[in-house]
């Protein structure tokens, strides 16, 4: 638990490095997911970053996926919107109301509950058959993104967030799908290139959506594709448990989280360029 708390910190802070960055970026001619976005963000040194804190964040979720549960870990990730909202009002010097900060405390609440709750991850390893359809909703996250684009701005903000959060949910069951360690058996384990595709086309849709349209609905729909998919597959197909007699407990706990991290959605896209402006002038 340690370790997930860790990978949100991670997270967190990058994402407002992210944001700052994609924001930052030259716009594209088109109104969807540009993926020439990714290399023009690439060219911010916030987003390198960002990316550094994004890679070590990675290693502390795949830390902890070898060790609780799923619904543990997709908790505590979605609790990086906590730690994006203390992060842009303390650096950015944005202000949180009462309720957002009600909000944050909703959160670590919910998340004590689940360490308190939560057992040791599934003992299942998974058949081919979830492994190929982990690959499957990977290359669906990727035509996803594809007609968001022609959407409207609330319905491809949206649509954007939940692909998002597929393509984050794929790399959470496909780390615990992946059994074998040597380069023989990951190039053959179709959950290797689930994971690949799935966080590629994560990051690409996750940041279109900082530069596009209503970034709080995306948030919103990242953070329930993040956590509600991936913590069924891990309990029906994988396993995954809580101690015994504290399945109310958790159950409530993974409620409290996500719901008080869908509350600071807003911070999805903290910060705006005003804020950036801001520190700059203060600098």
């Amino acid at each position: 638990m340690i370790c997930a708390l860790g990978s949100a910190i991670c997270f967190g802070t990058a994402s407002v490095l992210q944001a700052m960055a994609a924001r930052a970026a030259e716009p594209g001619t088109g109104s969807g997911v540009d993926p020439a976005l990714l290399m023009r963000a690439l060219r911010q040194w916030r987003y390198l970053v960002g990316l550094g804190l994004d890679g070590l964040g990675f290693v502390l979720q795949v830390v902890a996926l070898r060790s609780i549960p799923i619904y543990a870990v997709g908790a505590a990730l979605a609790a990086s919107l906590a730690v994006t909202a203390v992060v842009a009002a303390r650096l950015l010097r944005v202000r949180l109301t009462g309720a957002e900060w009600g909000a944050v405390g909703t959160v670590c609440a919910g998340l004590a509950m689940l360490g308190l709750a939560s057992g040791a991850e599934g003992d299942r390893s998974g058949s081919d058959a979830l492994r190929f359809a982990m690959l499957g909703v990977a290359a669906g996250v990727l035509l996803l993104g594809g007609v968001a684009g022609r959407l409207p701005g609330r319905g491809r903000a949206l649509a954007l967030g939940l692909g998002a959060g597929f393509g984050f949910g794929v790399v959470e069951v496909s780390v615990r799908l992946i059994d074998d360690m040597s380069p023989g058996e990951l190039l053959t384990n179709p959950a290797t290139y689930a994971l690949l595709v799935g966080g590629g086309a994560a990051f690409l849709l996750l940041t279109s959506a900082l530069q596009r349209g209503s970034v709080t609905v995306a948030t919103a729909g990242m953070v329930v594709g993040e956590t509600v998919g991936p913590a069924v597959v891990g309990v029906v197909w994988l396993g995954d448990r809580t101690r015994p007699g504290f399945e109310w407990l958790a159950v409530l706990g993974f409620v409290v989280a996500v719901a008080g991290a869908l509350a600071l959605a807003r911070f999805g896209e903290a910060p705006v360029a005003e804020d950036v402006e801001s520190v700059r002038a203060a600098e």
